[in-house]
């Protein structure tokens, strides 16, 4: 993993990553408890906390939530272009992670509230992810409050799913599931063969200067976490690039070195 860390020195911008193999425990990281700005992964410990109250009985997946204009948050996802209906909140979590939906984001946030979701994430063992604000459309985000995390964080809420350590087995096998189903696979798996792609649970997020990319990875090798973090890079298209070089190297490195 070392030339990775060499590759992103290299590379315009910040940047922080980290690997672990969740069965022997091997871990690598370059910056991993720098916080960045989490962007789209964010959703990834909101979709948790969301889950953690349905456990609680605080929330039902079959509950209606109405969603009205003033809700609408434009940007990624779809809930935007249609009309006032309800959803239920099975529906908008799924919407929140396979679209990274923005108005099914502060929709949940709302369920939960601020307030929750950060205690859960202390509770995670999350010490460096904060949520602070609901999402926005970036087009019109002028506020220089950001939601924060950091790679070795998002690697533990993948341990956590992987040993059902925080949420029960069936909701964190269910979790990871639809996190294979994300439908943005073209940064940390670009490289990697389509048929494989299906084994890859992961949550993207960006924003100006910002391209991030998480993922659990299930092989017959061995089960393993990846997560890149990047700030101030120059424009998206040289952040997906870098990203993807990462992971091409990652999976090189598993495929040739782990047995």
């Amino acid at each position: 993993m070392k030339e990775i860390k060499r590759y992103l020195e290299s590379r315009i911008g910040t940047y922080g990553f980290f690997f672990e193999d969740l069965k022997s425990g091997f871990i690598y990281g370059y910056n991993e408890n720098v916080q960045m700005v989490a962007a789209g992964c964010m959703k990834l410990p909101i979709s948790i906390s969301l889950i953690k109250a349905v456990e609680k009985g605080k929330v039902d997946f079959m509950d209606k939530i109405k969603i009205n204009g003033e809700d609408k948050v434009y940007g990624t996802g779809i809930i935007h272009e249609f009309n006032e209906r309800e959803y239920t909140v099975f529906e908008l979590l799924v919407a929140m992670l396979i679209q990274s939906d923005n108005t099914a984001t502060n929709k949940i946030i709302d369920i939960v509230s601020i307030k929750q979701i950060n205690e859960d994430l202390k509770e995670m063992g999350l010490r460096n992810t904060i949520l602070n604000r609901k999402t926005t459309d970036e087009r019109n985000n002028n506020s220089d409050i950001e939601n924060i995390t950091t790679a070795s964080d998002l690697s533990k809420i993948w341990r956590h799913l992987y040993k059902a350590s925080y949420l029960n087995k069936e909701n964190s096998e269910m979790l990871v599931d639809i996190l294979t189903r994300q439908q943005i696979k073209n940064k940390l798996a670009l490289y990697i063969p389509d048929d494989l792609k299906y084994e890859i649970s992961s949550k993207t997020g960006d924003k100006k200067g910002v391209e991030n990319d998480t993922a659990l990875i299930r092989l017959s090798k061995g089960t393993f976490t990846f997560s890149v973090l990047s700030t101030n890079i120059p424009n998206s298209v040289y952040g997906t690039v870098t990203l993807a070089k990462c992971g091409k190297m990652m999976w090189d490195n598993i495929m040739n070195n782990w047995h």
